[in-house]
């Protein structure tokens, strides 16, 4: 039959250590960033736009 163990067989604790840190840094976005994300969204869609329009043009002379 087995024994009772009566010394660990290793050291390390039964949980492993935390990888993260439980509080976050949070850095705000300044209002200049939205500010630019917003005028890229919108020549991103305007040049989306212009592309589509561009193709229905040349599908059109066809």
């Amino acid at each position: 039959m087995g024994g009772a163990v009566w010394e660990p067989s290793t050291d390390t604790p039964i949980r492993p250590q935390r990888r993260f840190p439980l509080l976050v840094p949070f850095n705000r976005t300044s209002l200049q960033e939205f500010a630019m994300a917003d005028l890229a969204f919108v020549l991103a869609a305007l040049a989306g736009f212009a592309l589509v329009a561009l193709v229905a043009k040349g599908v059109t002379k066809l």
